[in-house]
């Protein structure tokens, strides 16, 4: 590709700014734009900022076994959540200025503003002290994510009602806390919570808590919640919210009514396609309003292409980074797709989760009965050394060619472990192969080695017969 090739990208979140780091060690010239921060909301309202605090819960927890284990501790556990949100803080700048020290690196140029589609070869940038720029551009890349829905039920105030947003700077511990949501940023945030004194509850319209997860993942996270005296409502919804100066009731459609110090709206995103000159370039858009793609992720505007949450696929930080690399490698003309089939992905409740793969239920209503092996971390000689037993490893089969067709993990490093799993996944490699291959011990990883043992009947710390 030569060097004089133009590379715009709109948006400088995880797909944004990896793109254009690819683009750039591959020769191009690069623009970026962004009208917030760089790293997107991933970054600094999202994945990083979220982990910092809950490692600060987890670790509370640990302290609270020590003298269990052996460790005299001076006076119980108490957290600070100024300090926490401090520390959060300081995780998160330290971690945009390596953005923007990789971007100077790499010769990236990188524009503060909104970038507005003027045709598929211009992009306008309107910055913030009312002037504009246009940019042309060989190729145009649109890594504009997603952001908070509106919701008329739940007009967001930043007090009462909160995102996500709010919820990571904890300007005050609310006694009652209910969360709207019982997906995967719900149960997150309803450790977080719960681990600093809030009296949690959850509301949820599916039949369980992360309906998306594996039947018996999800079992356990609800255990675990209650255990840290989360309450919950499935299968129901949210039916009115009456509010005072002081608190709120909310009355879900099963006639409950409950009270609460401070709601967080947690039910998914939207889609951040309006304002970027979409309609006068011609972009298709889909039915949930997400950018339609190709397997190149190419828009149906020849030279526009898209990633990110804004494309509506997997909403990860990592697939946005991966579609960005290969949205840059079709750009130069080197042909390339994604599997979407093999992405592994962690949930950071407590425990926290890992997962790659179908479920089992998914594998059964593709009307195929799987192979299944499972394996307790209470069978882990490196649980018990540890103090820490609660989890398993769940491995699915093919049941005729034995291929991995999901692996689930719930406890300690789950999230770490899982990528033993997507790695067998992506090399075609067996159940039997992966129970094969040796692993350290004593080790949380030994989990997924008997697991896959167990589709055999042949896991050897299993204090049981396979049926």
């Amino acid at each position: 590709m030569p060097l004089s090739k133009h590379i715009v990208i709109v948006g400088a979140g995880p797909g944004g700014y990896v793109a254009a780091i690819r683009a750039a060690q591959l020769g191009a010239q690069v623009t970026i734009i962004e009208n917030q921060a760089l790293g997107g909301v991933c970054l600094n309202w999202g994945c990083i900022p979220s982990k910092a605090l809950l490692s600060v819960i987890d670790l509370g927890e640990k302290l609270n076994k020590a003298e269990d284990l052996g460790l005299s501790l001076a006076g119980p556990t108490a957290f600070n959540p100024l300090q926490m949100v401090a520390r959060k803080n300081r995780v998160v700048t330290g971690l945009v200025k390596g953005i923007a020290t990789l971007l100077k690196v790499w010769g990236v140029t990188h524009l503060e503003g909104t970038g507005v589609l003027q045709n598929e070869q211009t992009v306008n940038v309107q910055k913030a002290d009312g002037t504009s720029e246009s940019i042309q551009a060989d190729a145009i890349i649109l890594a504009t994510g997603s952001s908070w829905p509106n919701l008329p039920l739940f007009p967001v105030d930043g007090t009462m009602v909160i995102t996500s947003k709010e919820a990571l700077e904890i300007n005050r511990v609310p006694e009652r806390f209910l969360i709207v949501g019982g997906g995967v940023e719900g149960c997150e945030f309803a450790s977080l919570y719960a681990g600093l004194g809030s009296k949690v509850t959850i509301v949820e319209m599916m039949p369980r808590l992360l309906p998306l997860e594996d039947e018996e993942v999800s079992a356990l996270i609800e255990r675990e919640l209650k255990k840290r005296k989360v309450q919950f409502y499935t299968g129901t919804k949210v039916d009115k919210v009456t509010r005072s100066d002081t608190t709120t009731t909310v009355t879900l459609e099963n006639g409950t009514s409950l009270e609460t110090d401070m709601i967080l709206v947690s039910v998914g995103r939207r889609f951040n396609t309006t304002g970027l000159g979409l309609e006068k370039v011609g972009v298709m858009l889909g039915e949930r309003s997400e950018i339609t793609v190709n397997d190149r992720l190419e828009t149906n505007v020849s030279g526009v292409y898209a990633i990110g949450d804004v494309v509506g696929k997997a909403m990860l930080a990592h697939v946005a980074s991966a579609q960005g690399k290969v949205a840059v490698e079709n750009i130069v003309g080197h042909e390339q797709t994604i599997n979407y089939n093999v992405i592994p992905a962690g949930i950071f409740t407590l425990p926290e989760i890992g997962r790659v793969g179908l479920t089992e239920q998914e594998v059964r209503e593709q009307g195929i009965e799987p192979k299944v092996g499972r394996f307790r971390y209470v069978g882990l000689g490196k649980s018990h050394a540890v103090g820490d037993t609660v989890g398993f490893a769940k491995v699915v089969a093919h049941p005729e060619t034995d291929a991995i067709l999901g692996a689930h993990l719930v406890g300690a490093h789950a999230a770490d472990l899982i990528h033993e799993a997507a790695m067998a996944m992506q090399m075609n490699a067996t159940a039997t192969q992966m129970a094969e291959m040796i692993h350290a011990h004593p080790t949380h990883a030994e989990a997924l080695m008997e697991a896959a043992e167990d589709i055999q009947g042949l896991a050897i710390h299993q204090a049981r017969k396979r049926l």
